[in-house]
C-alpha cells in the first residue's frame, strides 16, 4: 500500500504532493514502483497535528481518488470522517482506512456498512494532540488485540461482514517506541483473531530512534523495508509505506525465500 499524502503538514513528506495534479502523478509513480493499493489521505495524523476542516479534507482527497480509480488503480481513502469516506467510495475508493476504527465519527460504522467497502480498523485511543499520553497497557500485544476485537464486534453488529475488515495495530499511535517493537515482535497475537492485518510502520519515530541524529526521512526507508519483509514473513496481509521501491524489493526476497523453502 503506497502512501499518497495530499497534505501540507504530514511528518514524512508534508507539502511534497499537496495539489491534486502532483498527488496523482506521485500515485502513478508508486504504482510503477510496485504498489498494489494507493492510500490517499488529506489529514495529517502526526503527533500534535490539528484537525482539518471537513470541506477542506474533501477538496483535497476526492479529485485524487477519482482520477486514480478511473485509471484502474485500487484506491484506499485514509480518513476518520464518514462524509469523506462515503464521497471517496462514490469516487471509486474500494477501501476505507480509518485510524480511529470508527471511534472519531459515530457515523463511520454505519457508513462502512452502507458502502460495502473494505475497512481498515486501526488501534486508536485518542486524537493526535493527546495520543502520546495514552500509553498505559497491562500487556501491549494482548491489549491491542482485545481493543481491536471490540471494534470488530461493533462493526459486525452494525452489519459489516467480518470478511471486509482489516486490522491495523496502530504503530506510533498511543504507543512508546519500545511498545511498537513489542507489537511487531508479537504480531501473531493480533493475527490470532483470524483477520487480515495491515502494518504501517513507514518512517515513524520509533524507526528514527535507530538512526544517527540528523538522519533524513529517506534514511528510514531501509529499516521500513526490513520491517515490511519481517511483517510479511509473520503473516501480515499488507504493509503501508512511503517508499514503495525498497519495500517491493524486500517483499520479492521474502517471496523467493518462501518459494525456496517449499522446494
Amino acid at each position: 500500500m503506497g502512501v499518497v499524502n495530499v497534505t501540507p503538514d504530514s511528518f514524512s513528506d508534508g507539502g511534497a504532493w499537496f495539489d491534486a495534479e502532483s498527488a496523482i502523478a506521485h500515485g502513478l509513480e508508486l504504482v510503477q514502483a510496485g504498489a498494489d493499493i494507493l492510500d490517499v489521505g488529506g489529514e495529517s495524523t502526526r503527533p500534535g497535528a490539528a484537525r482539518v476542516e471537513p470541506a477542506e479534507e474533501l477538496r483535497r482527497v476526492v479529485p485524487v481518488v477519482r482520477e486514480l480509480a478511473a485509471r484502474g488503480i485500487r484506491v484506499s481513502v485514509d480518513t476518520m470522517r464518514a462524509a469523506t469516506a462515503a464521497a471517496s467510495v462514490d469516487a471509486g475508493a474500494e477501501i476505507i482506512n480509518d485510524v480511529s476504527a470508527g471511534l472519531a465519527d459515530p457515523a463511520m460504522v454505519p457508513t462502512v456498512a452502507e458502502t460495502g467497502a473494505h475497512y481498515v480498523a486501526m488501534h486508536w485511543r485518542g486524537h493526535s494532540d493527546r495520543m502520546d499520553s495514552l500509553t498505559e497497557y497491562s500487556d501491549i500485544a494482548a491489549d491491542v488485540r482485545d481493543e481491536l476485537a471490540m471494534r470488530v464486534d461493533a462493526l459486525t453488529a452494525a452489519g459489516v461482514p467480518a470478511e471486509r475488515i482489516i486490522l491495523d495495530p496502530g504503530l506510533g499511535f498511543s504507543k512508546t517506541g519500545e511498545q511498537n517493537w513489542e507489537v511487531l515482535g508479537r504480531l501473531d497475537v493480533l493475527l490470532a483473531l483470524g483477520l487480515p492485518v495491515l502494518v504501517g510502520a513507514s518512517r515513524k519515530r520509533f524507526i528514527g530512534s535507530l538512526l544517527p541524529e540528523g538522519a533524513t526521512m529517506a534514511e528510514r526507508d531501509l529499516p521500513t523495508a526490513v520491517i515490511s519483509a519481517l511483517s510479511a514473513q509473520a503473516g501480515a496481509w499488507g504493509v503501508r509505506v512511503h517508499d514503495v521501491a525498497s519495500t517491493r524489493r524486500a517483499l520479492d526476497v521474502v517471496r523467493a525465500w518462501q518459494s525456496g523453502s517449499r522446494g
